[in-house]
């Protein structure tokens, strides 16, 4: 299918059906307490009162309340929600209508192309990293174009993930059980790269053929800055160069949100319906989720040296949205010595680009802390969070080395750094 057959998305009559959801509200306020935003700012009054409640005074485009904008988007109010309302969704929307209406800011559009922004800085990445820590530039962009100077930002590798892989030897074992397609996202090409690395060796180890078709953007930044046309453009060129190679086999990411992207939010948020979006979508496993279930059919290799280790993990929003439960917990419990405990808080604060924003910034900061301290009184140097943006936050918040769940299976395999 192509774009014409995607489903536009109408509040009142559209295919999410969202006007039906919106009326089994009973207001009973479970949203509001479970909220990590409202809990922390008065700028936002709660996903009820904004969404559900608000929504039956939105007509024609009328804005009723800017404090709409707080909203995170982190999805807590629809995973908690226990008339099956979609609160996020109905928000989402809400605020995108309003700021499409009053005209979204250039900060938006540009810290949306996160695509952009890595192919500008890996070839110049000390350059790159060394100006994002020089503070009065950093004063400057928070004038000039509104992100806060201390908002977390990514460092460049300095290498390209595509670049290492199609110089690298497969090892011996791959292939023995058939192929895998790997789904790399943005950061896992020009951030991340360490994480893709050592999730394509892992995958290999277990005997698998790793394919990476080249692809791109998932379009995720987008959807959540109100650009949601570019994002729906993104998706549909995303799933066709996943789907230029083995259409049978399983697509694995180690990126969280670009996986939740696929699986939840292009059809929940952006609307989408095409033939090449559910087929991708039905066979995108978290990293996490696909090893544990290998390990619940008995084929996951347990031959691992032990890791002598208690490590503070945090399951992002995003992850959760999908309703895969809390797979990288159970994975790195599994490693002999390794204790892996769960922050049991909604959100770390950072929500994609809301936290690099200087008038979210300190509410971010106050949604995270609990996270951050979490870290600190478990240990405070070496922590685990499954998405990009997340992992930015909490080291930049905590000083401690916050790395991919499977970093501990890679190093208890013994595998090469790659």
């Amino acid at each position: 299918m192509t774009l014409e057959h995607i489903s536009p998305i109408d509040i009142t009559t559209g295919h999410l059906n969202l006007r039906a959801s919106l009326d089994a509200c009973v207001k009973c306020t479970i949203c509001e307490t479970q909220c990590p935003v409202a809990r922390v700012t008065d700028l936002f009054p709660g996903p009820k009162f904004v969404g559900p409640q608000g929504e039956r005074y939105r007509k024609d485009g009328v804005i009723v309340d800017e404090s709409i904008d707080y909203c995170s988007s982190c999805g807590t109010c629809t995973l908690v929600c226990p008339q099956g309302v979609k609160v996020a969704e109905i928000n989402h929307h809400a605020r995108t209508a309003m700021k499409q209406k009053k005209g979204i800011p250039l900060r938006d559009k540009l810290i949306s192309r996160t695509t952009l922004m890595g192919a500008a800085m890996t070839p110049v990445a000390p350059i790159a990293n060394w100006l994002l820590t020089i503070k009065p530039l950093r004063v400057a962009v928070e004038a000039v174009i509104g992100i806060h100077r201390s908002a977390p930002m990514p460092k460049a590798a300095g290498r390209t993930f595509e670049g290492w892989f199609k110089r690298h030897t497969p090892l011996p074992n791959a292939g023995t059980k058939g192929q895998v397609i790997f789904f790399h996202g943005c950061a896992g090409q020009y951030f991340e790269v360490e994480t893709s690395i050592h999730s394509v060796l892992i995958l290999e180890h277990l005997g698998y053929e790793v394919l990476v078709p080249k692809h791109g953007c998932c379009g995720l930044a987008l959807q959540s800055n109100g650009l949601y046309d570019d994002a729906r453009k993104y998706v549909s060129r995303l799933t066709q160069d996943l789907r230029s190679v083995n259409r049978n086999a399983p697509i694995i990411t180690a990126s969280g949100s670009c996986g939740g992207m696929l699986k939840h939010e292009a059809k929940e948020i952006l609307g989408m319906e095409t033939e090449a979006l559910s087929d991708v979508s039905v066979r995108t496993w978290d990293i996490s989720e696909f090893l544990l279930d290998l390990y619940d059919r008995g084929e996951l290799d347990m031959n691992m040296q032990p890791i002598d280790v208690t490590i503070p993990y945090h399951a992002p929003c995003q992850l959760k949205s999908t309703g895969m439960g809390l797979p990288a917990l159970e994975l790195m419990n599994l490693i002999p010595g390794v204790k892996a405990l769960e922050s049991g808080q909604p959100c770390c604060g950072i929500a994609g680009t809301y936290g690099l924003k200087k008038e979210k910034y300190d509410i971010a900061q106050a949604v995270g802390q609990p996270v951050f301290d979490f870290i600190k009184q478990v240990n405070a140097e070496l922590a685990a969070c499954d998405t990009e943006t997340c992992r930015w936050q909490l080291r930049t918040s905590t000083g401690a080395n916050v790395v991919h769940p499977i970093w501990l299976l890679h190093k208890a395999y013994g595998l090469p750094n790659g």
